[in-house]
């Protein structure tokens, strides 16, 4: 297939490589010259805009930070307009579902499915990625043989947007589990243990999880915190305005997550 990339960053490249590696033909936005060259050594062609990404795809993957930067690249950079007619936008960006909604309804004749992941550059690495894959039947087909590349399990979720309610949830979960081992490793100190002791000891035992997983990884509470609590200080505050909207809060997560990423 032809694919355009937009995000060529920690998560872009490797799935660059993959896509290559899979035989498919990708075009990549860099807009220095250390992009560029990471993409060029990706095996991918580096272009300068999303327009120039989009042009001819047959697919185009969105895979940049925020809710904003997905909106300004689809609606604003005119890389809808390249797209030809019964391409597929692929958004990765874990944001609100009302962004995805929006850019459908301008795609005109395009299809959009969103498909928010879990995991990091080694899953990706591994084709091991979990995509969280919203989207009309049709367009979820037409995205698959790109997701397959890199992701495995692909998991369809329903409707345009559910995929990120889905990872709306699993972040707002898994930053309460983070906040959780937080207080266990408070509560080891009191009891007189060392943190490495118990990091040690926990992931192997029956409280383990993937954030106590992590965090034994990383050493510390605070170093695991650091590395992921950009990612879900923003995830979190969409999740609160989404239930907020809806006269709701995060319940009992709540206390949990501000233990882990404050108020976000």
């Amino acid at each position: 297939m032809r694919i355009g990339f937009v995000g060529a960053g920690r998560m872009g490249v490797p799935m660059i490589r993959r896509l290559v590696a899979a035989g498919h033909s990708v075009c990549a936005v860099g807009r220095n010259p250390a992009a560029r060259a990471g993409i060029v050594t990706a095996g991918a062609i580096a272009v300068g805009s999303a327009a120039e990404a989009g042009a001819n795809a047959e697919a185009v993957v969105i895979c940049v930070f925020t809710d904003d930067q997905v909106r300004e690249v689809c609606l604003d950079g005119g890389l809808l307009e390249t797209m030809p007619p019964d391409s597929v936008l692929i958004l990765h960006t874990t944001g609100s579902p009302d962004t995805a909604a929006t850019i459908a309804a301008a795609a005109a004749d395009r299809h959009v499915v969103d498909a928010p992941v879990s995991g990091g550059p080694h899953d990706v690495a591994d084709g091991a990625l979990t995509v969280f894959l919203g989207g009309e039947p049709r367009a979820a087909a037409r995205a698959r043989p790109v997701l397959a590349a890199y992701a495995d399990p692909v998991l369809p979720v329903g409707a345009l947007g559910n995929g990120q309610r889905v990872k709306l949830v699993n972040n707002a979960l898994f930053a309460a589990q983070i906040g959780l081992v937080i207080e266990a490793v408070r509560l080891a100190g009191q009891l007189g243990l060392a943190e490495s002791e118990v990091l040690a000891a926990l992931p192997h035992a029956s409280s383990s999880s993937r954030a106590v997983i992590g965090v034994a990884a990383k050493g510390s509470v605070a170093a695991f915190s650091e590395s992921v609590g950009d990612f879900l200080r923003k995830d979190i505050a969409v999740a609160r305005d989404l239930a907020g909207r809806l006269g709701s809060d995060l319940g009992l997560l709540d206390p949990a997550i501000r233990a882990a990423v404050g108020h976000a």
